[in-house]
């Protein structure tokens, strides 16, 4: 525990040392809860508690695909990466270390759309279900994260920014996440339970509020996480087979 402690402390100060990275992951959830939520459920405080909930899961997915899509994708560019490679330590704290810098920057990232929730609209929630929240943010950001690693250790970087980008906003739509629960298009509503986001959304939904999630949704995310687990540990022994072979 004391070494992935050490890469995360490690993974944290990169990222400070370019404030736009921080500063990028927190922007667009906020841009979308401004454009997308405030004009039309800020007064409806269900909602508008529903809507903050989406663009809560609108952020974690966009922290975790792109800064491990994009951040692994580059670190495989540097030669520090196949010397950490070589420690004895293994892998495993290098991996705790980056999961645990990244659920840091996804909650950093979380901080202006719950001001903008709580100040802007009618958005309302209890302590409970907030902690409950906090907890459900770490639960929904796995698949996600799996998501960043089998691009980051697929592709080359530059090829890693444009599927990172290709991919985010589709799955956006797809799961429904710019709109409230049942309110979304009818061939949106066909497709979202078959996509990662929505079973993540209406985990979120129900931690906020009395949202009954749906068996599909939740079958498909579990299918989800175990494909891109297996799809990322494909790729980092492809990547690793490849250096030092």
């Amino acid at each position: 525990m004391q070494l992935a402690l050490v890469h995360a402390r490690y993974q944290l100060l990169e990222i400070i040392r370019i404030p736009v990275a921080v500063v990028g992951s927190a922007f667009f959830p906020a841009a979308a809860m401004i454009f997308f939520v405030v004009p039309f459920a800020g007064e409806d405080s269900a909602g508008a508690t529903y809507a903050t909930a989406s663009m809560v899961t609108f952020s974690v997915m966009s922290a975790n695909i792109f800064q491990y899509g994009v951040g692994v994708a580059e670190d495989r560019d540097h030669p520090w990466d196949p010397y950490t490679r070589t420690l004895p330590a293994g892998p495993a704290p290098r991996f705790a270390g980056r999961v645990l810098a990244g659920l840091a920057l996804t909650y950093l990232s979380l901080i202006p759309v719950v001001v903008i929730g709580a100040t802007l609209t009618a958005a309302q929630i209890t302590l409970p279900a907030l902690l409950l929240t906090i907890g459900t943010v770490a639960v929904v950001s796995v698949p996600f994260t799996l998501m960043g690693l089998a691009i980051g250790y697929s592709l080359p970087s530059k090829a890693a920014i444009v599927v990172a980008q290709v991919v985010f906003l589709p799955l956006a739509f797809g799961g429904g996440l710019l709109s409230a629960p049942g309110d979304a298009p009818g061939f949106i509503e066909t497709i979202a339970p078959f996509l990662p986001t929505r079973g993540a959304a209406e985990l979120m939904w129900s931690a906020v509020g009395k949202y009954r999630v749906e068996p599909l949704a939740m079958i498909m995310l579990g299918v989800w996480v175990v494909l891109l687990a297996a799809l990322a540990g494909w790729a980092y022994r492809r990547d690793e087979g490849r250096r030092f072979s």
